[in-house]
């Protein structure tokens, strides 16, 4: 028979354990927010921004009032967006459910394309004019908290697969900056011969960098540069047109937009003198398809989260193409804003 003081203690442990089961179940039982896939369309000379749903290829909502709209970057966790801004010389902040602007942050000079860090904790934007280089801002305090000097006309800067480093390309400086994202300091600068314009990355079975595409000022193909090494070690020309099919006038330059996709298997690339996007093999760079646009003005490329569709902005026709990757066919092209530029996909709440 239980004594009066083993009595109390079963009865303490078992309210204990149902104190604790009541904690735990609303936790367990909480359904996970359910994330929607999106690509983001600025349009630079217009003040607003498209959102695209993948799945249906339509315009569903649109971020107002920032003129001058440049690049865009998605906080992981889909909270936020965040958007260059030309005009007010700042880092807009973005509330992913109302696509309201909620802060703008002044930069150090005038922004050109952004990038963000794996974690959400860090954003980098290519600052181009006297001041060129690259801002540092930290997202949880909402401030710049450091400025990196890389070359004249600071352009496009990508983070690493693997999160450990940053790309800032410079066109006038012909060179690419690679920042380690622990110091936050330049780690080695590649110089070229001409202007860096957009990058991608193939990446090691281990997930680090294998090998950088960049475009070129000037050169309709893109360069292949070593990260181990840091020496180019390829050039390609993009295919040159079939007979009989006319070229498109380059506009700014005659390649601009690149890719990878996430199985490592194809590389995608702009060519706005051709009107067209191709597709090369990995890791031999082999030329596997083409898909003539009906947009012109090809500058800038992004894939659908599922990596099944290529969304390429037109900047002359003020629209996107939309390529089903697998066929390298054009299935429909999109109308958004004025001279759409950078784009890019990902989750929103």
């Amino acid at each position: 028979m239980l004594t009066k003081q083993q009595a109390i203690r079963i009865s303490r442990s078992i309210l204990a354990t149902l104190a604790l089961g009541a904690l735990i179940t609303p936790l367990m039982a909480a359904p996970k927010m359910k994330l929607r896939p999106v690509v983001i369309q600025t349009n630079y000379a217009a003040d607003f921004i498209s959102i695209i749903d993948p799945n249906t290829n339509k315009v569903i909502g649109e971020i107002p009032g920032i003129e001058l709209n440049h690049g865009a970057a998605i906080a992981p966790d889909g909270s936020k967006i965040y958007i260059t801004d030309e005009n007010t010389e700042s880092l807009d902040f973005v509330d992913a459910k109302t696509l309201q602007v909620t802060k703008r942050l002044p930069l150090t000079g005038h922004p050109n394309n952004i990038t963000i860090a794996k974690d959400g904790r860090k954003v980098y934007v290519a600052i181009t004019g006297e001041k060129a280089g690259l801002d540092i801002i930290d997202t949880a305090s909402q401030e710049v908290i450091k400025h990196i000097q890389t070359g004249a006309n600071g352009h496009n800067p990508y983070i690493t697969p693997d999160g450990k480093y940053v790309l800032a390309g410079s066109i006038q400086g012909k060179n690419i900056s690679v920042i380690d994202t622990r110091t936050q300091e330049v780690a080695w600068t590649m110089p070229m011969d001409l202007g860096i314009r957009p990058m991608a990355m193939s990446v090691n079975p281990d997930g680090s960098t294998k090998w950088i595409f960049a475009q070129l000022t000037g050169f309709n193909g893109f360069a292949v540069i070593d990260f181990a090494t840091h020496k180019e070690i390829n050039r390609i020309k993009n295919p040159d047109l079939p007979p009989g099919r006319d070229g498109v006038p380059p506009g700014n330059e005659p390649s601009h937009g690149i890719a990878v996709t996430k199985d490592q298997k194809t590389l995608l690339v702009n060519s706005r003198i051709n009107g067209a996007l191709y597709s090369y093999s990995l890791p031999d760079l082999k030329p596997i398809g083409t898909a003539f646009l009906t947009g012109k003005g090809a500058g800038w490329l992004t894939l659908s989260p599922d990596n099944k569709q290529a969304y390429v902005a037109n900047a002359v026709t003020d629209d996107v193409s939309v390529v089903d990757i697998a066929t390298m066919k054009e299935t429909t092209v999109i109308p958004v804003g004025s001279v759409p530029k950078r784009n890019t996909s990902g989750y929103l709440q």
